[in-house]
This record gives C-alpha cells, sequence and structure tokens, in this order.
C-alpha cells in the first residue's frame, strides 16, 4: 500500500540526515579547531575532506573490481568539477566566502599540480605513444605526492592556529568526536538514501538509466561536500568550508586515484582528456576569481557564474551521450 512512497520517504529523510550530519559534522570539527588551536582550514583540507571523499574511494574501489576503469577516473574528475563549480558556487550563494592568502597561493596552486600530474601519467598514448593506463607505478607516485600534502598540513597545522573563534561552541573532546562520528554516519547514509530515492523518482518520470547516471548519481557522491560546505558557509566557517572543497579536490585525485589504481592498473580513455581539462579550468577559475571583485572573497555573483557553468558542463554531457 505504502510501496508507491517510499522512494518520496527516503529522499525526504535522506535530505534531513544529511543536514543534520553536516549539522554535527561543522560543530565538532570545528570544536576541536578551536580547543587544540588548529586552524579550521587545517581540519576542512584533512578530517572534513578526507571523511567527505569516502563515498568516492568506495565508489571507485568496487568499480575497479568489476572491471570498470572509466567510472572509477570519471566519478574522480566529475566529482573535482561539481565540488568548485556547483558546491562552491552553492556555498559562496550562501555566504560570500573569504580565501586566505595562503590557501591562494599554496593549496590551490597544489590542487591545480594534481590535475597536472594525473594528466601527464594518465596519456602515456600522447606522451609516448603506448597504451594510456595509470599503472601501480602511476599511483605510488600519486600516494607519494599525497603523502607531501599531508606533510604540508601538518606543518601549517603548527602555526595557524590564531583566528577568530567567535560563535563557535566548545564541547568536550569526547561530545565533539561523537558529533564527527555521527556527523559522518550521517552523510554516509543521508547520500545513500537521496540517490537511491532521487533514482527511483526520475525512473518514474521516464528519464533514462544514462541520463540519471551523468546527473542524479555523480552529484549524488558529491552530496557529502555539498552538504559540509553549505553547512560550514551557512555557519559563517569560509575556511572550513573552502578547505573541505580544495582538500576534497586534492583527496579525489591522489589519494582516491592513487589506491584505486594500487588495487588494480586502470585504463585510460583520452576522450577523457575534456573532463580533466574542464576540471582544470574550473581550478584556475577559482583561483582567478580571488583576484576579481573584492580581494581574496569569492562574491554571490561569482557563484552563481560557477553554478551557470555548471549548468552548461550537465548539458554538454547530455549532448555527448
Amino acid at each position: 500500500m505504502f510501496e508507491p512512497f517510499i522512494p518520496y520517504a527516503l529522499f525526504v529523510v535522506g535530505f534531513i540526515a544529511l543536514l543534520k550530519g553536516a549539522d554535527l559534522l561543522v560543530d565538532g570539527a570545528s570544536s576541536i579547531a578551536k580547543k587544540f588551536n588548529i586552524s579550521t582550514l587545517v581540519i576542512g583540507l584533512t578530517i572534513i575532506a578526507f571523511g567527505t571523499s569516502a563515498p568516492e574511494l568506495l565508489v571507485n574501489i568496487l568499480a575497479v573490481l568489476k572491471g570498470s576503469p572509466d567510472l572509477a577516473i570519471g566519478n574522480a574528475i566529475g566529482s573535482n568539477i561539481s565540488n568548485i563549480l556547483l558546491i562552491l558556487g552553492i556555498a559562496g550563494l550562501i555566504y560570500p566566502l573569504k580565501i586566505g592568502r595562503g590557501t591562494v597561493w599554496k593549496e590551490v596552486p597544489f590542487a591545480l599540480l594534481a590535475v597536472v600530474i594525473l594528466f601527464v601519467i594518465a596519456n602515456d598514448a600522447l606522451i609516448d605513444g603506448g597504451t594510456s593506463v595509470i599503472s601501480r607505478i602511476d599511483g605510488i607516485v600519486l600516494l607519494g605526492f599525497f603523502a607531501i600534502f599531508l606533510y604540508y598540513t601538518y606543518g601549517i597545522s603548527k602555526v595557524k592556529g590564531k583566528e577568530d573563534t567567535t560563535g563557535i561552541k566548545e564541547l568536550s573532546v569526547t561530545r565533539s568526536v561523537v558529533f564527527l562520528i555521527l556527523g559522518f554516519i550521517g552523510l554516509g547514509f543521508g547520500s545513500q538514501w537521496v540517490v537511491n530515492g532521487a533514482t527511483h523518482i526520475a525512473t518514474q518520470f521516464g528519464l533514462s538509466e544514462s541520463m540519471i547516471g551523468l546527473t542524479i548519481v555523480a552529484i549524488g557522491t558529491s552530496l557529502p561536500e555539498l552538504a559540509a560546505s553549505g553547512m560550514a558557509a551557512y555557519k559563517k566557517q569560509s575556511d572550513m568550508a573552502i578547505g573541505n572543497i580544495v582538500g576534497s579536490n586534492i583527496f579525489n585525485t591522489l589519494l582516491v586515484l592513487g589506491t584505486t589504481s594500487v588495487v588494480a592498473p586502470l585504463s585510460f580513455s583520452t576522450h577523457m582528456n575534456i573532463d580533466i581539462g574542464i576540471c582544470f579550468i574550473a581550478t584556475v577559475l577559482l583561483f582567478l576569481a580571488v583576484f576579481v571583485g573584492k580581494k581574496h572573497k569569492i562574491e554571490r555573483w561569482q557563484s552563481a557564474i560557477f553554478l551557470s557553468l555548471y549548468t552548461g558542463y550537465i548539458v554538454y554531457l547530455v549532448m555527448r551521450g
């Protein structure tokens, strides 16, 4: 009797779980940052970025074990594009995001470097005429750069602890950790329920599987980043919102693809160079955006442009099939 309404209930409950999970995650992470005098940027670049990138890691490992390398690579690259153009666009509309000088000149360029490294190691056919593949050695190289990134964030965690912490509730360590765990659980189950519910609803309205895959499922693995960064922006934690996006992109390129290719080499289709190029352009736009308008701030009108570009990218994907 109630079976037709289950997809709608899943979607609503999943959305509520996403919002509440993000709320708990940001509160727990902010409290830990304040208690231990760690920059919220560092928390966003590491703890939250890792937690919100977990869906991409899980999807990629399952994809490569099932012999779907294109899905694994496309998932990581597509998530990076949606992180900047869609999620940062939405977060910037909620509240203009101030970007620190260090992020502009260090973290964002590191994310850009990760994209360039991916392009180089994936394009054997273009460079030496061989078969394009992200080998296990390439995966180790990616993980090596990820280790450098972790060492860098450890370094800045020692010197970037003095920031405005007014409005951040300082909870006990135990409660903060519980909030983090519950937050990650809420993001994980919430995103899964939203994707499943939305997929069923879209099918009922006659949308094709390819359309669903290119839109709902592609955005689905980025829902944790959307919820976490959106909530951080709502609570005016700009560093955490930006750190989550930039950190997630670095995690997706270096950790997720590095780990996946170590599990099994990934054959690379050269048509995906277009998507890598779009990811590169999106990262460059993020870098340039802070120098237009109010310096070191992504304003609402810039966020609207990011969203417009993402809409154009989705239209391109649909046309490409």
